[in-house]
């Protein structure tokens, strides 16, 4: 295959021409990571055999690819003040959904990655994600709080019909009663009703759909192998109508993009049944600035500088501003605007009446390897809620996962 002559390194802009759009995914080259010493740009040869990347511009889309990894640990901890719970799994690394605003993207640089085309198409699989979670949920020092599937990876990403480790992450928290919650784009969180309706019994879970747009042609440039939004809509029916306690996440906010469809999303989520409604605005932190900029220019060339401008009006004159407390939300007059909008159509539409806090004293430790289970409630963390605040997702009383 024929090599680019054209690279550009991460955060020095986006090329003068813009790049093609490759069908079925979100970036449209591997911008360069910022740990890398050779700074180019293009797409990446996808050889399972190769260590290091070799960049070309390829003629047609990219294969995806599945590495195994066994993880000696899969729980993660958080103590961000604005988000609303201290550990999640992840499963998986990397997400084939391709989402081009996607805020984990820039985890794919710690493996050498570009998180570019890289990152939605050469995939991670924690083989031994199961296994790695009984062994934590065992130790003697555990605390019980809810747990989040799914902050840095979609769990329902398709690879997840092959491999079902989120499946078998849910039997293992259904068998030690923990509590969980989950976020996803894609119907195939229908798949897990049967487990999901015993959490839901039990005060065990809560389901996040996330939903950017209406639109089905820019739903798939924006997330490209993520479930369309209909489908999406109609999950939340099925999670409702089985009494799993279900929210939607309009996350993220993107001016002149899908700003529009905020009331309609809302208005549609809560028809399905959705008892819960939350939003954040784009965020570009790292390498998701360059991945966010070239996507602009190849889709949305007439208003990319106006939502670049809009993006840096929100972020304090920055196209990124990581500052708790303003991060998921923006400031100034615009991301005011938008939180008034927010707040009247959840009022409108009867959101976020509800506190629902997930039950963190019905844990029973599992068997460690040989050994056997019963021992119940170690201190339960005091988290005892996402929900302690009903509100949008943009400040730190709102204790929502966000994607």
């Amino acid at each position: 295959m024929e090599r680019t002559d054209h690279f550009v390194s991460a955060g020095s802009g986006s090329p003068a021409a813009a790049p093609a759009a490759l069908r079925g995914r979100g970036a449209v080259t591997n911008v360069g990571h910022r740990f890398q010493k050779d700074e180019r740009n293009a797409a990446v040869d996808h050889d399972p055999a190769q260590t290091v990347p070799v960049y070309f511009q390829p003629p047609r889309g990219l294969a995806t690819t599945v590495a195994v990894e066994q993880a000696r640990r899969i729980l993660s901890r958080n103590d961000s003040p604005d988000i609303g719970f201290d550990q999640a799994i992840n499963p998986y690394r990397g997400c084939e959904h391709g989402c081009v605003y996607c805020y984990a993207r820039p985890t794919h640089a710690y493996l050498g990655y570009s998180p570019g085309l890289d990152f939605e198409t050469r995939l991670v699989a924690k083989a031994n994600a199961v296994e790695a979670l009984r062994a934590e949920l065992a130790r003697p020092g555990y605390r019980v709080s809810p747990v989040n599937l799914g902050s840095a990876t979609d769990i329902y990403q398709p690879i997840e019909r092959d491999w079902r480790l989120t499946r078998g992450l849910l039997e293992l928290l259904l068998e030690t009663r923990h509590p969980l919650t989950l976020v996803t784009k894609n119907a195939l969180v229908e798949r897990d009703l049967d487990l999901l309706r015993e959490l839901a019994q039990r005060n065990l879970v809560a389901v996040y759909i996330s939903i950017t747009s209406l639109d089905n042609e820019l739903s798939r440039t924006l997330e490209p192998r993520a479930s369309a939004p209909q489908r999406r809509l109609e999950a939340v029916r099925t999670l409702a109508e089985a009494g799993v306690p279900v929210g939607v996440l309009v996350a993220p906010v993107i001016p002149f993009i899908n700003d529009v469809y905020l009331e309609r999303i809302l208005e549609a989520a809560a028809a399905a049944g959705a008892y819960y409604g939350s939003y954040t605005v784009v965020r570009l932190p790292w390498e998701v600035k360059d991945v966010f900029e070239q996507w602009l220019q190849t889709h949305f060339p007439d208003r990319a500088q106006r939502v670049l401008h809009r993006i840096e009006d929100m972020r304090g004159g920055k196209r990124n501003d990581p500052r708790f407390g303003t991060r998921m939300s923006g400031t100034g007059a615009w991301a005011d605007l938008l939180r008034q909008r927010f707040q009247l159509a959840v009022r409108k539409h009867g959101l976020n009446r509800q506190r629902l806090p997930l039950d963190t004293h019905q844990f029973v430790a599992p068997a460690p390897a040989g050994g056997a289970a019963g021992r119940q409630n170690r201190a339960p963390s005091p988290q005892l809620s996402l929900f302690d605040q009903p509100g949008p997702a943009v400040s730190s009383a709102a204790r929502t996962p966000t994607r």
